[in-house]
């Protein structure tokens, strides 16, 4: 079956199958929060993305190889209730933007910085700090040497719009300013975006929209 990105509680993973790496999709916990699994072909090496809820599922997609470390967007909630089970279950390094480290109970082991390179085996993510839904948000960037870029957004870019910036005009220029200057005007339209809650989309596809967003102020 072909990759959508589509998923449901309480259903089956969809995975991405790329040259280097797999990436595995599943939506875990009552907010619908998307959890990514990466695993580098040549090593075998796992690393999750927001052990956001239900650490059962999130371990049974794990598996028996384990992950060596687990990465949180940012700092909400929604996105870290399973972190200090799955943590204490694989003893895997605990990653996070260094401005949202604080606000997240299980202790980051590696506080990430805008630009910093993460890495599962063979394959390296890059980082990106955008700051405004929270204030230490990260987006993970794998530019596919085989292929276009994959982008792991967490809360900050969805199909249709930034995330949410709780009423703070300031704070909503501020995510759109960095999502445009760091998302959208380093990689291509034909990234794929994953994001924290729902279905995927491209930056082709949100591209045209970005003046749009700007003028309604959401």
């Amino acid at each position: 079956m072909p990759y959508t990105g589509t998923v449901q509680v309480g259903g089956p993973a969809d995975v991405h199958e790329l040259r280097d790496l797999m990436i595995s999709k599943v939506a875990v916990g009552p907010m619908d929060n998307n959890a990514y699994l990466l695993r580098c072909r040549a090593t075998g090496q796992q690393l999750l993305i927001d052990a956001a809820n239900d650490a059962g599922t999130l371990m049974e997609l794990i598996g028996g190889d384990g992950i060596a470390s687990v990465v949180t967007t940012h700092r909400h909630g929604d996105h870290w209730q399973a972190l200090a089970e799955v943590v204490d279950a694989t003893g895997a390094r605990t990653y996070a933007g260094r401005y949202d480290a604080e606000g997240i109970p299980v202790p980051t082991d590696v506080p990430v910085e805008d630009g910093d390179t993460l890495r599962v085996g063979e394959v390296e993510l890059t980082a990106r700090h955008l700051v405004g839904h929270t204030p230490g948000s990260i987006a993970l960037v794998y530019d596919d040497p085989h292929g276009h870029p994959h982008l792991f957004t967490g809360d900050c870019l969805f199909p249709g719009g930034v995330g949410n910036t709780f009423g703070d005009a300031a704070n909503f220029v501020r995510l759109l300013d960095d999502v445009e200057h760091k998302l959208f005007g380093q990689l291509p339209d034909e990234t794929w975006v994953y994001p924290g809650h729902g279905s995927d989309t491209t930056l082709g596809a949100e591209r045209p929209r970005l003046r749009e967003w700007r003028e309604r102020g959401w």
